[in-house]
């Protein structure tokens, strides 16, 4: 994700891409799981969702700022630097980085749960050694995905990521069909408000606007970067309506017995079910590669290995099996999906672009509305990373 730009500025993206590329980091996994946010929060939780898009488009224009003040900031970890220097690179960069790690796990446990949907009863027999369907299909994933973490070039995958915006279209379209034609349709209340789901409601809420870490490169790359807050609007307004709807529909559709990813509560064998699947399945097999390589790229700096061809194969292979290993070990995604987020989104999202802020253009210094809106943004992020992260923390043991 982090590459400078090669071109000059007058060549960059244009406008209308660069709302397209926003929209895509913005809309992932967590759309899945939003359903089951609300249900965990209830009714009221949409006001924190609504909280949390507006803190979140907030502290990206921050972000922007952060830039401004300097043309040689590229990427989020130099935000941290200009701010508080070595230290402030590698808390920014070991917060990114482990949110993308995170993500990669999530992937294979979306992928063993889906495909377990898709082939009921299927067990593997691997050297005598019988393997439930759900971790048989995590492992046959990262061999897939293996291969496709060695390619040095990314540029083909960039655009088969690019299918995150339309396979969130075609998820919420084969949800709706299976409400209205397929027998679901929309009776379920749901409930008002449930005070103890909320730290899990934020947690997740917080994961689904966390795109902070590939902000910084989208800006760098625009052809006219003064218009990069107009493009934050439009992202985060098209994301909040989408996240929103898919809530709203899958709780009616479901209310408390919404599943941790709505495609499971779908009626199985129905063509709408299989193509939303699909399309979810899709997803992470394209992005997984994408995702991984800023971490391994940072490793093969670190260690100076990147012109060893045979290191950088070998690092990212033990980065493909490590994710493996937990996704197998924590096969829970709301509970890993919202650890991502407590621990990881409010940080990277909430509590360090208001913290770098503050520092690089010294608003600490005057008591202002910037200074205030920091300080309520930090509480906030805070509070979600401590609560958010026990609820978490706690569930994945209760359900080990």
């Amino acid at each position: 994700m982090d590459h400078m730009p090669n071109s000059p500025q007058k060549s960059g993206t244009t406008f209308f891409r660069t709302c397209f590329n926003g929209v895509n980091a913005l809309s992932g996994v967590g759309i899945l799981s939003i359903p089951y946010a609300l249900a965990q929060g209830g009714w009221v939780s949409l006001v924190l969702l609504l909280l949390l898009a507006v803190i979140c488009y907030y502290t990206g224009l921050l972000l922007q700022k952060c830039m401004d003040s300097n043309s040689l900031v590229k990427t989020y970890p130099d935000i941290g630097e200009l701010a508080f220097g070595q230290k402030g690179r590698i808390i920014v960069a070991t917060a990114m980085y482990l949110e993308l790690y995170f993500a990669a796990i999530n992937f294979l446990i979306l992928e063993g749960d889906n495909m377990e949907k898709l082939f009921q009863k299927t067990e593997f027999n691997i050297a005598g050694l019988k393997i439930g369907g759900k971790q048989g299909f995590v492992l046959i994933t990262s061999l897939i995905v293996l291969p496709t973490t060695w390619l040095r070039s990314l540029s083909m995958l960039a655009y088969m990521a690019l299918g995150g915006v339309l396979a969130s279209l075609i998820l919420m379209v084969a949800v709706l069909w299976a409400a209205m034609f397929n027998g679901v349709g929309f009776h379920a209340e749901g409930i008002a408000f449930n005070w103890k789901g909320i730290p899990t409601a934020a947690s997740l809420y917080a994961f689904c606007f966390s795109g902070h870490s590939v902000f910084p490169t989208i800006y760098n790359s625009m052809q006219n970067p003064s218009k990069f807050s107009k493009v934050l609007l439009y992202c985060f307004a098209v994301c909040t309506l989408n996240y929103a709807f898919m809530a709203i529909v899958g709780y009616l559709m479901y209310g408390q017995d919404i599943k941790s990813q709505i495609t499971l509560n779908l009626p199985n064998g129905k063509l709408s079910t299989n193509i939303a699947i699909y399309t979810t399945l899709i997803n992470p097999l394209m992005k997984y590669a994408l995702i991984v390589m800023p971490i391994s790229n940072a490793i093969e700096e670190w260690f100076q290995f990147s012109k060893f061809r045979l290191f950088s194969i070998l690092i990212r292979t033990i980065l493909v099996i490590s994710t493996t290993v937990v996704a197998l070990s924590v096969p829970f995604f709301a509970e890993v999906v919202a650890l991502t987020g407590s621990l990881l989104s409010s940080t990277a999202t909430m509590v360090l672009p208001c913290l770098c802020y503050l520092k690089i253009t010294k608003t600490y210094k005057t008591l202002g509305f910037h200074l205030i809106a920091c300080v309520v943004i930090v509480v906030i992020g805070v509070l979600i990373a401590i609560f958010g992260t026990y609820s978490s923390l706690r569930n994945i043991a209760e359900s080990l």
